[in-house]
């Protein structure tokens, strides 16, 4: 008899358990679904609010250049940190997002040779190429690239400035014209 009161709780405990299974399942595929959709819609943002590589190039400022698809995983994949690389730098860098599908921008992949994404393309303030990152990259090593080019430009205008101060603070030779 007991044997036969254990049975309807075996079934009930199954039935727990399956069903505590399922939820954990769909509850993670939700999860993993809003992960997807979060780096599809960190790219579709980073197109939207691009500076205009025009601009970029002319504004005294070094540059991030990215080239993208928004179907190419490893860029999804990359979105997190590319984005959390634009809120810290975005102030002193210009960041631009191409995205490689958008023939408005095939002169600049031709330009930049882009033959893999993605591809990241680092410039000085001058508009000069220091650096490309093509394919999936660790955080730190663009980090690190982005650092060098700050670091840079303010060792160039440390030396203009250290060269101004010192003509500035040698007033013992007053210039005329028959000095020279």
């Amino acid at each position: 008899m007991q044997s036969e009161s254990r049975e309807p709780l075996l079934k009930k405990n199954l039935k727990a358990i399956l069903v505590l299974l399922i939820a954990v399942v769909i509850i993670s595929l939700v999860l993993i679904r809003n992960l997807f959709f979060q780096s599809t819609y960190l790219l579709k943002s980073f197109g939207e609010l691009s500076v205009d590589p025009e601009i970029a190039f002319k504004n005294n400022k070094p540059t991030f250049l990215e080239f993208y698809a928004e179907w190419c995983e490893v860029c999804k994949e990359m979105a997190p940190k590319v984005s959390a690389l634009k809120n810290e730098y975005e102030k002193d860098i210009n960041f631009v997002f191409l995205n490689v599908d958008n023939q408005k921008w095939d002169n600049y992949i031709r330009q930049f040779q882009v033959n893999g994404i993605p591809q990241v393309n680092l410039f000085d303030k001058k508009g000069n190429l220091t650096s490309t990152f093509i394919g999936k990259q660790e955080e730190l090593k663009i980090r690190k690239s982005i650092d060098q080019l700050d670091k840079v430009a303010k060792s160039h205008e440390e030396i203009l400035n250290a060269e101004f101060s010192v003509l500035k603070e040698n007033k013992n030779h007053k210039v005329n014209p028959r000095t020279h």
